[in-house]
């Protein structure tokens, strides 16, 4: 980028007008063009340094009504939402991070060396004891979905949406009626559960996870049964491969209810095209990348 006397002398070059800057006496008007002249460079050339066409305008305002009109206008057909704990605290399920109230505030009687170890695969792999007693105290069937999962449900309804990214473990999108193709769990899910050794894999239904009384371990070597992402594991392949499907395509990304402290799910924000709105919704501010 050019600062503004670089950019102004490059618009008197570039217009052959001897006199930009507005210095002559004759005429305010003069001064008015010259002014206008200057800022239609200017515009062109962030233009083309952020990869947008001159005056590209998706949006006729920048509001919730802007936003409406759009998905309404015929011109918004691939939305993917990208979601995290946010959306389900109405429902009674804690987020992470509120201070108080969320869930690594209240992991004291687990005596957990960090709250985070919690969902640590390191710390996982040695006690797994207190992870199934959190999972028992949010395993699916104790919750209803709210009203962000049933406003996903409206957008596949209406065949708007390409597909759900979540963060979260709970199911209440497919408690919702979104169905295994229009959702990538990016950090697992309870809805499914296998046997964590590659030698077993052997699956178990939600039915048998939820009567089981002590931590859930698969009778081939007495493995943990669970189908969960924990940090310091890969995330899905499924995860990867929708993604650079997905985002290139997208023409409105709504984001809701997540912190963006996470990667590489947080970095998804920044997949989109150029021209593609991001709507946040959100609780408070995230991180620089959605600004």
């Amino acid at each position: 980028l050019l600062c503004p006397a670089e950019a102004s002398k490059r618009a008197e070059e570039e217009a052959d007008t001897p006199d930009l800057g507005g210095q002559s006496d004759d005429s305010s008007d003069e001064g008015d063009a010259s002014g206008d002249t200057e800022m239609d460079f200017l515009r062109s050339l962030f233009s083309r340094t952020l990869g947008l066409s001159p005056g590209e305008k998706v949006l006729d305002e920048l509001t919730l009504d802007g936003v409406a009109r759009y998905i309404l206008s015929g011109k918004c057909k691939n939305i993917i939402c990208m979601v995290g704990a946010g959306i389900s605290t109405s429902a009674g399920i804690p987020d992470f991070r509120s201070p108080g109230t969320g869930l690594y505030a209240n992991l004291q009687k687990y005596n957990l060396p960090y709250p985070e170890a919690i969902f640590q695969i390191d710390y996982f792999k040695i006690h797994p004891e207190p992870f199934f007693a959190l999972a028992r105290e949010l395993y699916p069937g104790q919750f209803k979905p709210t009203v962000c999962h049933y406003f996903m449900r409206m957008l596949k309804d209406k065949g708007l949406l390409t597909r759900s990214f979540s963060q979260n473990i709970d199911t209440l999108e497919r408690v919702a009626g979104l169905e295994g193709e229009d959702l990538i769990e990016a950090h697992g899910t309870f809805h499914t559960s296998h046997c964590v050794s590659f030698l077993c894999r052997k699956e178990y239904s939600m039915d048998w996870m939820k009567s089981t009384v002590l931590s859930p371990l698969c009778g081939c070597i007495s493995s943990p049964i669970l189908d969960i992402v924990f940090f310091g594991e890969n995330l899905p392949d499924r995860f990867f491969t929708s993604m650079k499907m997905d985002f290139p395509r997208c023409d409105l990304l709504i984001i809701m209810g997540t912190s963006l402290q996470v990667q590489p799910f947080a970095s998804l924000v920044s997949r989109v095209s150029n021209s593609c709105p991001r709507l946040l919704i959100n609780m408070e501010k995230t991180g620089q990348v959605c600004n």
